[in-house]
């Protein structure tokens, strides 16, 4: 079972992919598990937000998250670059009635 809020991951018994997943909606960009490591794990993640900027856009919580990562679960996000799933629809027809 994940839980996950803007400040917070707590999962048990679930691998790391399952924590990339969640990163993933968090940081809203793909996050892929590249550590090695098989197995399940209970793990508890607490991050500060980043304060809303004075512009009225959505703040991410990245610095407050990234900072947390390394120091409470040893775990680094690193920026790269790699092929992501697309999916493209380059025609729409409506149905006939009938």
């Amino acid at each position: 079972m994940t839980l996950a809020s803007d400040r917070f991951i707590r999962a048990a018994d679930r691998p790391l992919s399952s924590l990339a997943t969640t990163l993933t909606v968090v940081v809203g960009a793909p996050v892929i598990d590249r550590t090695g490591l098989d197995g399940k794990f209970d793990y508890s993640l607490e991050w500060m937000p980043d304060p809303s900027p004075t512009d009225g856009a959505a703040a991410l919580p990245l610095a407050g998250l990234f900072t947390a990562l390394q120091e409470q679960l040893g775990l680094k996000l690193e920026p790269g670059r790699g092929p992501v799933d697309v999916l493209v629809v380059d025609a729409v027809e409506r149905p006939e009635p009938d």
